[in-house]
This record gives C-alpha cells, structure tokens and sequence, in this order.
C-alpha cells in the first residue's frame, strides 16, 4: 500500500501520530474519483523522509490516472518534487495582493525567490535543494545571472531553453485572445 499505511489498517485513529493520520488522509484524499485534486499542505506532520515519498506518490498517482491537483504547499522542497507549474502571490497581506497566472515551476520558483532575495541550487549528490550562504560567491554569481533557482549547472542552457518556450506559449495565447477580441 502506498505511504505504508498497511500497519496502520489495524489501529483506532485516536492513537495514530500526526504523520499516520496525514498519511491516511492522502491515500484518502487520492482514493476519490475526482477530475482535480484541491490539497492543502500535504506536508504537515510528514518527516522529511516521508515528505518526498509522499510527493513522489502524489505526483505518480496524479500523472498516471490523468487527473490535474491544486495543491498549496509551503515547504519549499516539497513544493519542488511536487509541481510541473507554479502560482506566485505577492503584495501586502489584507491590503494589496495578486497572484500571477501558472507558469512553469523552475521560473516560477526564480520569481518567488528574487523576490525574497535568496538563491538555490541543486546538490549533486542527492538532488535536493539547497540555499545559498547570503553573499557567497555562488549566490552572487547566481544573482548576477538572474537564476535564483538554479537545477542544475550543466542544464542551464535547457532551463532558459524551456523559459523561452514558456514565454512563446503566452506571447501565442495573448495573440489569440486578441484576435478573438
């Protein structure tokens, strides 16, 4: 069973942990038969181990059945084994704020990082994100380069590759708007 909830079946769920029942509550949620997932912070109560498994099957679950999910995650690793597009909000809470249309996750994750003026990259080793020192020489090469959010060093003629491709797509469809108008 997906998240190892199999030993769990057994218990009354006033005595599983704050993971079990998160855990449960996404094999739960992915059970119904649904066109679109509305998820909020499936991370909760997860260790970091059981994070990226639950991402992992979240995503599998979701791409392989067809199906699309809205999912509002604020664990930044998490949101980033998770998402194919992203939805920024910013400006000031309860006063001025807006959300920008989807785009995808690595310009999108760029966004919302400048914006907080911190910078990632992907260790080698294990792929995770990691953050940048403040100020360090790969933080300011980074932020030189404009690439706050960087995958990986070797593919980052395929990332601006792929954000010119994003930036076609939405010339194109605001082509089409216009001419519809």
């Amino acid at each position: 069973m997906p998240l190892n909830i199999s030993p769990l079946l057994d218990n009354s769920v006033q005595t599983l942990s704050g993971g079990e029942l998160q855990r449960v509550a996404i094999v739960l949620c992915l059970a119904k038969p649904c066109n679109i997932y509305l998820i909020d912070e499936p991370s909760a109560y997860l260790d970091s181990e059981q994070r990226v498994i639950a991402a992992k099957v979240m995503k599998r679950w979701i791409m392989s059945s067809k199906r699309a999910a809205f999912i509002v995650e604020h664990d930044f690793i998490m949101a980033t084994y998770l998402a194919d597009k992203v939805i920024l909000f910013d400006g000031e809470p309860a006063k001025s704020t807006f959300c920008t249309t989807p785009e995808g996750m690595v310009s999108g994750m760029n966004k919302f990082l400048k914006l907080m003026d911190i910078t990632f990259r992907r260790d080698p080793d294990n792929f995770r994100p990691r953050i940048n020192k403040a100020n360090s020489q790969k933080d300011q090469q980074q932020k030189k380069a404009g690439n706050y959010f960087l995958m990986d060093d070797k593919d980052e003629k395929a990332r601006k590759a792929r954000e010119a491709a994003e930036r076609e797509v939405e010339f194109k469809k605001e082509e089409l708007k216009l001419e519809k108008e």
